[in-house]
């Protein structure tokens, strides 16, 4: 059970001893996490004794008397706001008005209770100030996490582009120097290279938009009947050059057609992703197999290589945002480190799933499972 501090601030001996029985047998349920709050409750006779304990130790709500010895309860309101304590205020008073609700109010009150209450009415106003403070601290936890993501996200995004672009401002350099001689294919190579660093830069670009619009559900889908096995064929062709300069053969194991309702866009970037990958981490004169079938309500996608291969470790941390596998074998390789991150996330769009057996030396298999909805029809034909 988590408890929360209650600081009861007020003159009336009776009135601490009444609300500290009432909340010591008081718990609350929270419906989104099945959790449940109690109630621990600390004291205070007057205003500076009030101050003293709101400064030692932390508390979560507060029942301040409106008219207390030393300092009033709206004497403490502005030094509470002042020093801006994470602390929800109920007034408490037998002098009950609406010119004291509004000055409450504006000093950072959250509610009010007028004497005499019944331990109903108490629990009633402690029960909606503790519901509030709790989403309050969760709104303000996820606020603080999504901001130390995004920090981290802009700080990996800033170092990815850094060092492609110190590579070609080097280039640009060594042209504008005419360090490499005077004749235009002295700097072929260079310029070659300028390129491919270029490509990896547009390619980062273009999967943040993916990975962007994907999480903010901004991406327009459009769902209709695909072909998994034509748009596979097409993959496989587009890469096939790719595949070609190396020597590696890429085959497809698939019926003639298997069709499910999805978005054409979403299927092309899961095969070209897994597709491409299998290729580049593969060793020359090396395989890939590529299989669509179905199996028990879902279409499933299998990409096999004869590459290099994962050890544990790296594929328990393959699948998150700008991981790319650093060692002697990749370190030439070119990535966003997102592809596998926005695969994830599509699958993860139709209520499917996806991973990897891979060992290491001796090749990977990365699969994708898409359930069918109950009501689609899928045709297989072999």
């Amino acid at each position: 059970m988590k408890y929360l501090k209650v600081l009861v601030a007020d003159d009336e001996s009776g009135m601490r001893r009444g609300v500290r029985k009432v909340l010591g047998k008081f718990n609350l349920r929270l419906e989104n996490t099945d959790e449940e709050i109690g109630f621990e409750t600390v004291e205070a006779a007057d205003g500076r004794e009030t101050m003293k304990i709101l400064k030692s130790q932390p508390v979560d709500l507060l029942l301040l008397d409106y008219k207390m010895p030393e300092l009033s309860g709206l004497e403490i309101l502005e030094r509470i706001k002042a020093e801006k304590k994470d602390v929800m205020t109920i007034m408490i008073t037998a002098y009950a008005s609406l010119d004291v609700a509004v000055s409450a109010t504006k000093n950072g009150a959250f509610d009010f209770l007028a004497k005499p209450f019944t331990p109903e009415e108490l629990k009633r106003v402690v029960e909606k100030a503790s519901r509030s403070l709790i989403a309050h601290r969760e709104a303000k936890r996820l606020a603080e996490e999504k901001r130390k993501v995004r920090f981290q996200f802009l700080s990996v995004l800033a170092h990815e582009l850094k060092a492609p672009l110190s590579v070609l401002e080097s280039y640009l350099q060594i042209m504008k120097n005419r360090t490499a001689g005077n004749e235009l294919s002295d700097y072929d190579h260079i310029i070659e290279r300028s390129l491919i660093r270029i490509d990896g830069m547009r390619k980062l670009i273009f999967d943040l938009l993916d990975l962007t619009r994907i999480e903010s559900g901004e991406k327009k889908r459009k769902l209709e009947n695909i072909d998994l096995v034509e748009i596979a064929r097409t993959s496989i062709e587009t890469l096939s050059e790719l595949a070609r300069g190396r020597g590696i053969d890429i085959t497809l194991h698939a019926p003639q057609k298997l069709t499910m309702v999805a978005d054409r866009s979403e299927i092309e970037i899961i095969l070209n992703n897994l597709i491409s990958n299998a290729v580049k981490y593969n060793k020359d004169n090396g395989k890939v197999d590529v299989v669509i079938e179905s199996d028990e309500g879902k279409a499933v996608i299998k990409v096999s290589d004869t590459g290099i291969g994962l050890t544990e470790e790296e594929q328990s941390r393959l699948f998150g945002e700008f991981v790319r596998i650093q060692n002697e074998q990749t370190r030439h390789i070119m990535g966003s480190g997102l592809g596998l991150s926005i695969v994830k996330k599509i699958a993860q769009l139709y209520n499917g799933n996806v991973g990897v057996r891979s060992q290491k030396g001796a090749g990977s298999t990365f699969f994708v499972y898409l359930p069918f909805k109950k009501e689609e029809r899928k045709n297989e034909s072999r």
